[in-house]
């Protein structure tokens, strides 16, 4: 019998002799893992971070989980004056269609749902996420007698990964740094690296990712005298809004130019477990700095880890409502983004983190990959029916009767993940392609004025480009549609396109 070497979801399976040893085997052969000192990170942080100190009261948190304490530390509400009892909620099992599961939390679980806790997440959910990435990933997290992880990184819970962005560029930018961005960019990145007053620095991508030999080309070129960014933001599966899984030469180049340059890849994933593409699982930066070796010590290759700060979200796979995503990184900059965290909010919400432990924990890691790979499977039968429709009304396809044949009317390329197509409307004619048009067509005008008349609204790629430069393409969400509106949707584009199409050429 065949030893099975993925989960029922395609990510790897990760032997246990090597997801608990200092050393790695892998297709390179035996890597040792080097953990980049704390102080390394101390010319990443930005000077606000370095400012920022441990929470005069949560700081002293931790003491008071030793035995025999008696704390009178924190001004914690007494949990009996709670009006909450027991919870009780029902959910799909994973394993069984149609099959739910009663789960329910008694009062002294309940307990610890109801009262402030850690600033980086309830206990319970941090070790089981923290397993988790050990699984999905291949990265060791045993610790130290210092009480920190031999490879160098832990866990953060915040209020959507969204919310861990936000404080992790305000944990590394300082005004005037230069930050590397994929673009087309996730929109909502762009606000946050204005409010630092950083330059966007542009990197081109396309259906493969983002293109190494430009961020190369950027690098080699970079004006003498001018600080180097440190930083590089990208979204690796399902792009939001091209829709692009990055190939796995892409990042293992992209990963090489980060070690050489000496810069951190943010790695924004919200779509890790929304992949349905027919090739192999692309590997995540974060794992690939375990495999990927970076030079040689005594003879001996070796990895060098560190450099990624990812980001995770389970809005996309158990609900958005529950606004719980998390940080997986450098323990220098984790640490940060907690005090952080501790001085805005305090902390995200004990009881949503219990709910989601406590339905993560009544599934096991099998069942919890059965249901992502049920999610994926859902947003592939959706990018499918999208597909056909666009191929039908904007792909050239066979008229309806009575309607001439316009040929194409926009361009794509299918994605292997998420929930997004990133199309380019074709406006102009074949014939009149090199018109003065052609390069400056702004879909914004057409969404917004033409499209919405006809009672259809996408998103303009214009607002994903940090420059803010015109583009022809628009970004198309197909996760909440039923099959009728996306054949209705279609429809009303294509009379779009074709209304602009009749204007031009009657100017």
């Amino acid at each position: 019998m065949a030893t099975q070497t993925t989960h029922s979801d395609g990510i790897p399976i990760i032997p246990e002799s090597s997801a608990n040893s200092g050393t790695r085997t892998t297709m390179n052969g035996n890597l040792k893992i080097k953990a980049l000192p704390a102080e390394f990170y101390d010319r990443f942080l930005s000077d606000r971070a370095k400012k920022l100190q441990l929470s005069p009261i949560r700081g002293l948190y931790p003491l008071e989980k030793k035995p025999g304490v008696i704390s009178l530390l924190a001004g914690k509400p007494e949990p009996s004056t709670f009006p909450f009892t027991s919870l009780t909620f029902t959910a799909k099992d994973p394993s069984k269609e149609n099959s739910e599961s009663t789960i329910t939390i008694s009062q002294d679980q309940l307990s610890p749902g109801l009262q402030y806790s850690d600033t980086a997440g309830i206990p319970d959910l941090l070790k089981w996420i923290t397993t988790l990435q050990e699984i999905a990933h291949g990265r060791k997290h045993g610790m130290h007698a210092s009480g920190e992880g031999e490879e160098g990184w832990r866990l953060s819970i915040g209020s959507g990964s969204q919310d861990l962005i936000s404080k992790s560029a305000t944990t590394l930018i300082n005004p005037g740094d230069s930050v590397l961005v994929e673009s087309p960019v996730y929109a909502g990145v762009i606000p946050i690296f204005k409010h630092m007053d950083c330059k966007q620095i542009e990197v081109p991508t396309d259906a493969h990712g983002i293109r190494a030999s430009s961020l190369k080309e950027i690098l080699e070129n970079w004006p003498e005298g001018e600080k180097k960014p440190k930083l590089l933001y990208t979204v690796p599966y399902g792009c939001n809004p091209t829709g692009m899984t990055a190939s796995l030469e892409r990042r293992k180049e992209v990963l090489k130019l980060a070690r050489q340059y000496n810069f951190i890849i943010l790695e924004d994933d919200p779509y890790y477990y929304l992949y349905y593409g027919k090739s192999a699982r692309p590997t995540s930066y974060f794992a690939l700095e375990v495999t990927e070796p970076c030079g040689e010590e005594a003879g001996e290759p070796y990895c060098e880890v560190g450099r990624v700060l990812r980001f995770d979200s389970l809005s996309k796979i158990l609900s958005a409502g529950l606004r719980i995503g998390f940080a997986t990184g450098p323990e220098a900059i984790l640490r940060k983004v907690d005090m952080l965290t501790a001085n805005a909010n305090l902390q995200v919400s004990s009881l949503t983190q219990l709910i989601a432990f406590r339905l993560l924990d009544s599934w096991g890691y099998d069942k919890f990959f059965v249901h992502t790979k049920n999610v994926s499977a859902f947003y592939a039968q959706k990018r499918d029916i999208f597909e056909r429709e666009l191929k039908k009304w904007l792909g050239g396809g066979v008229p309806e009767e009575g309607e001439s044949d316009e040929g194409r009317l926009a361009d794509w390329v299918s994605p292997e993940a998420g929930m997004f197509f990133w199309f380019k409307l074709l406006v102009d004619t074949p014939d009149n392609s090199s018109s003065q048009y052609s390069d400056e067509q702004d879909s914004r005008t057409l969404i917004e004025t033409h499209a919405y008349a006809n009672g259809v609204l996408a998103l303009p790629g214009t607002v994903f480009l940090p420059n803010g430069s015109k583009t022809p393409y628009v970004r198309a969400s197909f996760s909440l549609l039923t099959e009728e509106q996306v054949v209705e949707a279609m429809k009303r584009l294509r009379k779009t396109v074709l209304e602009v199409r009749s204007e031009r050429a009657n100017r």
